[in-house]
């Protein structure tokens, strides 16, 4: 089966911190200090995914990649292209695009931000759909669901946990295989390339 590069559903995730807390994870992979679990979602057919790993680096440096919206696309795993749409104090909007492999029509959605900083300094960024900002493209299938979060917890010896947590509907048809191994893939290459990002001098 060729190996593909699938949606940066990249910042996708079916849920709020409570919920996701409640579910059942299991650990799927765990492969050069990235653990990847999976989790059943009621009513939906595909599962939700969160992965975890410790960075060296530090929070300032992990919010300046994500929040350059359109470099963060190079690291996102699968994004074709993202741009800030709008951004107010906390809250900002993110139009992504991805790539899917043929016959299976590319993905685009709309994200909407929000930043919330604890008093401990870590960052939660929630992540929710938000399909009706921008009228539909043609040439694209519109993700029209999406729950998420990343979390940024400093651990205080030069390193940070970083966990992202996703559920998404990604509409249209998508084929099982593809599903299967884009929630192991995406968290895995997502947050392996992050740490290069954030640790490379």
């Amino acid at each position: 089966m060729k190996k593909v590069r699938i949606a940066a559903l990249a910042v996708l995730l079916g849920v709020t911190s409570v919920q996701a807390a409640e579910r059942p994870w299991k650990l799927e992979r765990e492969e050069e200090g990235v653990q990847v679990y999976l989790a059943e979602v009621p009513g939906s057919k595909y599962k939700a995914y969160r992965g975890v790993v410790k960075i060296k680096s530090d929070i300032s440096r992990l919010l300046a990649l994500q929040e350059d919206v359109a470099q963060s696309c190079t690291w996102i795993y699968s994004c074709q292209s993202q741009r800030l749409l709008e951004s107010d104090g906390g809250h900002g909007w993110v139009y992504t695009r991805f790539d899917m492999p043929w016959p299976v029509k590319a993905r685009d959605s709309i994200l909407e931000v929000t930043t919330q900083k604890a008093a401990d300094g870590s960052v939660t960024r929630l992540l929710k759909a938000a399909p009706e900002r921008l009228p539909e493209d043609k040439d694209f299938v519109r993700v029209r669901r999406v729950d998420g979060q990343w979390n940024l917890r400093p651990l205080g010896n030069g390193e940070v946990e970083v966990i992202y947590e996703v559920h998404t509907e990604p509409g249209g048809s998508v084929p099982s295989w593809l599903a299967n191994s884009f929630v192991v893939d995406a968290p895995l290459q997502t947050l392996k390339a992050l740490r290069s990002q954030a640790q490379a001098n």
